[in-house]
């Protein structure tokens, strides 16, 4: 793993990577080399074969205050005008569609506060798990700003429908863990302090599953959010379960189920 300032990235386990937000003085609010930073790593977890499974959590009380009001959206020293911001903006807001692009699952380990753009990371994961203490604030447009940022007028109405998500968009108001349970924003809550523990335990039952089935499972999903039809779909899917079938891991799985055993995936393959 590379060494970086404002993240820890780790292998506690064989296949699983951790990405901690590493700025704990700040909550985890991200500032333009935060933002370099994940980028890169996402990369680095992108050209790993090895790594199967990346869960994101942040250092210290909280998960990330989103973006460091009192740091420069644009590269340190450049003067700000309309077309750095935008470019520096879309710096910023691509971090959930490199999210969404890597292959690997993603599970968000969501220990205390969400805010922001730290709210829309979580946003961008496959599976998110809340320690007790978690809460989430869409505080852009308490900040003068819109809601819609870092995707979440397109993420939120999908995950929670759109009359819950304009209920958090318009408002800027808290919701805490139990709330993001009921409306089905977060898959559990757990006591603090065992949000990591939790996501370890997920990441530890997806590498039961085949390299290629985890993979296809989160690249076909990706698609079928945004499918034209149900046609559409099923056609990413038997696209997906035809190169399945004639894979090596569907053979090893059908070998070690008629041998009542566990299969042994290789993981470079």
């Amino acid at each position: 793993m590379n060494t970086y300032k404002s993240l820890a990235v780790t292998e506690p386990e064989p296949g699983i990577a951790v990405i901690m937000l590493n700025r704990p003085d700040r909550l985890n609010a991200f500032d333009y080399e935060t933002v370099e930073e994940i980028h890169a790593a996402l990369s680095e977890m992108e050209a790993s074969n090895a790594i199967r499974v990346v869960i994101l959590t942040g250092a210290g009380r909280g998960f990330s205050a989103g973006t460091d009001l009192k740091a420069s959206r644009s590269a340190e020293g450049e003067p700000v005008n309309v077309s750095k911001q935008m470019r520096a903006q879309r710096f910023i807001a691509d971090m959930v569609l490199h999210m969404r692009r890597i292959p690997q699952p993603i599970i968000a380990a969501i220990n205390g506060v969400a805010v922001g753009g730290g709210f829309s990371l979580t946003m961008a994961t496959d599976i998110r798990i809340a320690a007790q203490s978690a809460r989430f604030i869409c505080s852009y447009i308490n900040v003068g700003l819109s809601s819609g940022e870092i995707g979440s007028s397109y993420f939120l109405p999908r995950l929670i429908g759109l009359s819950r998500a304009a209920d958090l968009l318009y408002t800027g108001r808290t919701m805490d863990a139990e709330e993001a349970l009921r409306i089905g924003y977060v898959s559990r809550v757990v006591p603090d302090g065992e949000a990591l523990n939790s996501a370890m335990e997920t990441a530890r039952l997806m590498l039961e599953k085949s390299p290629f089935g985890l993979r296809m499972t989160k690249e076909v999903l990706n698609q079928s959010i945004d499918a034209q039809s149900l046609e559409a779909a099923l056609y990413m899917e038997n696209r997906t379960q035809t190169l399945g079938v004639l894979s090596g891991d569907f053979r090893v799985a059908a070998k070690a189920f008629t041998e009542k055993r566990k299969p042994v995936y290789d993981t470079e393959a």
